[in-house]
């Protein structure tokens, strides 16, 4: 019984060491294989995991994070939370350019430096952040009859759990942080169903109600006090090439929406196109053209 153990368990290393060979094969590694800057570790998505708890702790104290939070200890809270959140956010972000980076060149010979430094101008940032934030969680109240209280939705609601999310990663997409404000993006993505790229540009007071299925592309631009429904796609209508056949990178293909504008379920809006100020699209609408400010763009009803 033991030497048809040996036979059978040398048969399965030597399937095992060819399965090796063939994964370390050029052929087959070279189109996967990645290695950092220096070496340096891919970003840790807990690490990242833990810097946004511990900014929604920040952002909202006695919502999240402490179980109570006493005002008269505020400041003491808050500095040792951030002193954590700005040490790690600095090793991330110095992963993420890592990531980026082909590790030549005096800017990764200060590399370390210059994450901390970014780390810093994110943090100064913050209190940016809670204001806008602050306005969505009030726009959420007013918008939603289903909502008791702008806490509420702070808490409970996916388009502030997203928005908290967004808001970080647009701050960090501005910065030019590589590869970390996608992650903090899809972090919210996977858990809400709702997709904004990190460089589309939301103004104050914005409202997502339901949520689900929403998408928000890079070049986006979204003007104050605008509310969308479950199912809005805001993406792009073609895709430009260069003259090797890639894609062209970085151009405004995504639509704008002015102050005010309401968008129901379903709808899809397409291309650089613009939404006038308080124009209304209503639900499962395809919408590819600019919208005069004031309109009401509906389906329209079979005769």
């Amino acid at each position: 019984m033991s030497i048809l153990q040996d036979n059978t368990s040398s048969a399965a290393m030597e399937r095992l060491d060819s399965v090796v060979e063939r994964l370390c094969h050029p052929e087959s590694l070279d189109k996967v294989w990645h290695c950092s800057a220096r070496g340096m570790a891919m970003p840790s998505l807990d690490r990242l995991n833990e810097i946004m708890d511990r900014l929604r702790a920040a952002l909202f104290p006695g919502y999240f994070g402490a179980a109570r939070v006493w005002r008269e200890s505020m400041r003491h809270h808050l500095a040792a939370n951030l002193d954590s959140v700005y040490r790690l956010l600095a090793e991330q972000i110095q992963r993420g350019i890592s990531f980026a980076c082909k590790g030549e060149g005096e800017s990764c010979q200060n590399c370390e430096r210059n994450s901390r430094e970014l780390a810093l101008a994110f943090m100064d940032k913050l209190p940016d952040i809670r204001h806008k934030l602050a306005g969505d969680a009030q726009a959420g109240y007013e918008g939603d009859p289903a909502a008791t209280s702008p806490g509420e939705t702070i808490f409970c609601y996916p388009s502030m759990y997203t928005m908290v999310h967004h808001r970080i990663a647009h701050e960090l997409y501005s910065l030019k942080v590589p590869l970390i404000p996608r992650i903090i993006s899809e972090m919210a993505h996977s858990r809400t169903g709702i997709d904004i790229h990190p460089g589309a540009t939301i103004g104050d007071d914005f409202f997502i109600d339901h949520g689900t299925g929403v998408v928000i592309g890079e070049t986006c631009i979204i003007g104050n006090s605008c509310r969308l429904y479950q199912g809005v796609t805001l993406g792009a209508l073609s895709f430009p090439k260069n003259a090797d056949g890639t894609l062209t990178k970085g151009i405004p293909r995504h639509p704008i929406l002015e102050d005010r504008v309401t968008v129901y379920a379903g709808a899809t809006i397409l291309g650089r196109v613009t939404v006038g100020r308080g124009a209304v699209i209503g639900g499962n609408v395809w919408i590819t053209d600019d919208v005069p400010a004031g309109a009401k763009v509906t389906q329209e009803r079979p005769s």
